[in-house]
């Protein structure tokens, strides 16, 4: 025991009795406290005499370990292996049963192999210190984090700076008062008044001060100082700011209030000079206005060169009121509530196909459909099958049995286009349908009946066929029980004004292209044109016109010069110049020299009736409906200078004598 207690005396003093940390000597074997210094005696409330005396303490150690005795237990097995060892998880009690967080470094005492040397530190007490320590840091660098602030703070408002220069639009604040803060650049620009000039005065009377109508704005009605007391966002488009040289500027512009800690402090302005929009805007109404007179001009013209529209007769689609169709439509009238078949003769083009619809649509099978069969399309093998049906396996391909066109015209009109062509060997079996209407389907013995009428169209001189042999008489009497003629166009030129506007809406609508019109120059020369290839032709020069211009005005200068296609039939050609007396007909041969004169003679009427005026409104090239550049190349062809025509009006027939 006296060994024991020399040893703890010695490890005492090598504890150091002053040291600040606390210090123990534990034997983990037998669980004791050997000695601890004045610093653990203070920590764990160890009476400083009994350990003055080197006597261990009566309770075992572990009881100052609360829960942690199973840390304790493997940080003492660490330190004696090791030699040394660290922890913070241990909890240590005093006398009193207060627990103490610790730090606990370990280390075994040198001559002894079961005595640890405890370095103990109050981790409350630490942590307090370090924060203190830590305060200490901060304050001394305090002054170094306020200049680093500061220059945060002037990046940020440099930024600012920069932005409120680069934006387009004027933005300025204001205080509560009203008075101006900050301006920027785009604002000077715009109000001509400088940053010295605004920055400190009130905004409103400097430059918001007066309506656009030049009476005075109150203060109180300004939306900008509404912002200061109901704090809502304000736009307004319709007022006008005042330039410094006293010009009004037309503003939009934005007041959006300001709060500082939950207290209205000011508003800041955007606004935009909207002088331009305001021209754009302006510019447009007066476009609108000036279109809404051209339209009312071009109403009235319509209306003085159109016919009254109770005059054109439009029977089913028919347009035109010349004789000739007045007398088509009396026909039509007559033979469609019968049951009568009729034969329609005519050149291509004439619209065989629109008088064959009206007979149906007039007739009491309006109701059943029209079966139309185009004769000349249909392979001479398939004639029969095409006509009359066929069932399966009549021929090769038939894999299923199929009714013909006459079949599907039971109870209605059956329509055959150019009838002409139909194989002379098949015409005896449409001539047995046409007197007993019935008939068998190909490679079928069964009989059927049908209630069919029958229109038949042709572009053909049937006789003429007749006589070659090349078409049945009795079928052609069977077929023309009542006969319509279809007047080629050239026949009632007085329908080609209504024709070309009825085209003319049609071909707008198809393409999308409103308010086109044909100018009644043009009218003339769709007039003079001998139309071979009569109402189709006209439609499709209609239609081609009004996918080309460009200027809304259908030009046709180049169809009188150009000749007639290829493809026309010049039996009928040759039937349309001549009667069968031998006379001319009514369309007069005009020479290229006449065609250029009487070009030259319109020309010239319309620079008298303009007064030299080549171009714009009421000019020479509107009343010739033609392009003011072609009529200038033109006049330059024919050495013609409208600048005599603003002096005198020349007498038409000596001007034309002069060419002449």
């Amino acid at each position: 025991m006296v060994e024991r207690i020399h040893s703890c005396n010695h490890a005492s003093t090598l504890m150091g009795e002053h040291s600040p940390l606390a210090m123990l000597v534990v034997d983990p074997f037998t669980d004791q406290l050997l000695a601890a210094n004045t610093a653990a005696c203070e920590l764990l409330s160890i009476d400083q005499q009994y350990n003055e005396q080197g006597l261990p303490l009566a309770s075992p150690f572990s009881h100052r370990l609360s829960a942690s005795l199973p840390l304790w237990v493997s940080f003492t097995d660490e330190a004696l292996v090791q030699k040394t060892a660290w922890s913070d998880d241990l909890v240590i009690l005093d006398m009193l049963r207060q627990p103490y967080r610790v730090e606990v470094y370990a280390q075994c005492i040198e001559g002894s192999q079961q005595q640890l040397l405890l370095t103990l530190i109050d981790r409350n007490k630490a942590e307090q210190r370090r924060a203190k320590a830590e305060l200490g840091r901060q304050h001394r660098q305090g002054e170094v984090g306020w200049q680093r602030v500061e220059q945060v703070f002037e990046r940020i408002e440099k930024q600012n700076q920069l932005i409120l220069g680069a934006a387009g639009e004027g933005i300025y604040g204001l205080d509560a008062e009203g008075k101006t803060t900050f301006v920027n650049p785009a604002a000077e620009r715009i109000l001509g008044w400088s940053t010295d000039d605004m920055v400190g005065h009130d905004a409103h009377l400097m430059f918001h001060h007066t309506n656009a109508d030049g009476s005075h704005f109150p203060v109180q009605q300004c939306p900008i100082h509404a912002s200061f007391s109901d704090g809502q966002v304000h736009h307004v488009d319709n007022e006008v700011f005042w330039h410094k040289n006293g010009e009004a500027i037309p503003v939009e512009y934005t007041s959006t209030p300001i709060f500082e800690m939950g207290r209205l402090v000011g508003a800041v302005v955007l606004f935009r000079d909207i002088r331009a929009r305001k021209r754009a805007e302006q510019q447009l109404r007066d476009a609108l206005a000036e279109v809404e007179s051209l339209k009312q001009r071009l109403e009235l013209e319509n209306e003085y060169l159109q016919e009254e529209i109770k005059a054109e007769l439009n029977h089913r689609d028919i347009v035109g009121n010349s004789p000739a169709v007045a007398q088509l439509i009396k026909q039509i009238e007559m033979v469609a509530p019968t049951s009568a078949n009729v034969l329609i003769s005519g050149e291509s083009g004439t619209g065989k196909e629109l008088i064959a619809r009206a007979i149906h649509a007039g007739s009491t099978r309006s109701d059943r459909p029209l079966i139309r069969v185009n004769c000349a399309a249909i392979p001479r093998d398939l004639f029969e099958s095409e006509f009359f049906g066929h069932v399966k396996g009549a021929f090769t391909g038939a894999v299923q049995n199929r009714p013909g066109r006459f079949e599907l015209a039971h109870g209605g009109t059956l329509f055959l286009d150019e009838v002409g062509e139909i194989p002379l060997e098949l015409q005896s079996k449409l001539l047995r349908v046409l007197q007993d209407q019935q008939f068998e389907r190909v490679g079928d013995n069964r009989t059927r009946e049908v209630d069919v009428r029958v229109i038949a169209a042709t572009n053909r001189e049937l006789r003429d066929m007749i006589e070659a042999g090349h078409f049945r008489e009795d079928l052609y009497f069977r077929l023309n029980v009542f006969p319509i003629d279809s007047v080629p166009l050239r026949k009632r030129i007085e329908d080609v004004p209504l024709l070309a506007r009825h085209f003319l809406h049609r071909a707008c609508l198809k393409f999308n292209k409103p308010g086109v019109r044909i100018p009644p120059a043009q009218l003339e020369i769709l007039q003079r044109y001998p139309w071979p290839g009569n109402i189709r032709e006209l439609e499709n020069v209609i239609e081609r016109q009004v996918i080309v211009t460009q200027d809304r005005r259908l030009v046709f200068d180049d169809l009188l010069l150009s000749e007639p296609p290829r493809s026309l039939n010049r039996t009928n050609l040759v039937h349309s110049v001549a009667h069968s007396s031998g006379q001319q007909s009514e369309a007069p041969l005009i020479t290229e020299h006449a065609l250029s004169q009487r070009q030259q003679e319109s020309t010239i009427a319309a620079l008298s009736k303009a007064s030299g005026k080549v171009s714009g409104a009421g000019g020479a090239a509107e009343l010739l409906g033609i392009k003011p550049t072609t009529l200038a190349s033109r006049l330059t062809k024919w050495g013609i200078d409208p600048r005599e025509f603003r002096k005198r009006k020349p007498h038409l027939s000596s001007k034309s004598h002069a060419l002449n």
